[in-house]
């Protein structure tokens, strides 16, 4: 069995509009909702074998706070390969991820992350898989689960959608994209 959690950065500042996509940093709701979604994971017992994540400022930061929240340091590697990168391309770093790790979290960006999530979820509760039809907002969090023993066999409407969770979901206040 293996669990792919896909986490989207935070929401990102658009207050320098010369500044490069790469360096946004994040908001002031983005540095609210992170740490809550770290509280989130936490609370739920998430583990992960490895975290892969975008080396854009936002995702970093998002990173460092959903951290600051969790607790405690995850086991992370940049992968540049994951900066604005389609489904297709994300799915090739899966099929590429080590067979001895069963849990890994990527952080990164739309639009292939939901793109990612409709491509392999499968099944799942009806409110779940509505949610992921509609919109994957910043900072959500959707973990799929694949019965199967390799990476390299997941595969496209194979997995099964666990979580689809919303900042807006655990407090009203952190509403928005």
């Amino acid at each position: 069995m293996k669990s792919l959690t896909l986490l989207r950065h935070a929401k990102a500042s658009w207050g320098e509009p010369s500044q490069r996509d790469f360096d946004r940093p994040l908001d002031e709701r983005g540095r609210r909702a992170a740490p809550r979604m770290g509280l989130y994971l936490r609370t739920e017992g998430m583990r992960f074998d490895r975290v892969v994540v975008s080396p854009s400022v936002r995702t970093l930061e998002t990173l460092a706070l959903v951290e600051e929240g969790y607790g405690s340091k995850f086991t992370e590697m940049e992968d540049e390969r994951v900066y604005l990168a389609s489904a297709d391309s994300l799915l090739s770093l899966i099929h590429d991820l080590p067979d001895e790790w069963d849990s890994v979290m990527f952080v990164g960006h739309n639009p292939g992350f939901e793109d990612l999530g409709l491509l392999l979820a499968g099944t799942g509760p009806d409110r779940l898989m509505t949610l992921l039809e509609a919109f994957l907002p910043t900072a959500a969090v959707m973990e799929l689960e694949f019965d199967v023993d390799n990476w390299a066999d997941v595969a496209a409407g194979e997995g099964v959608l666990i979580r689809f969770t919303r900042p807006v979901d655990l407090d009203a206040a952190l509403d928005g994209d």
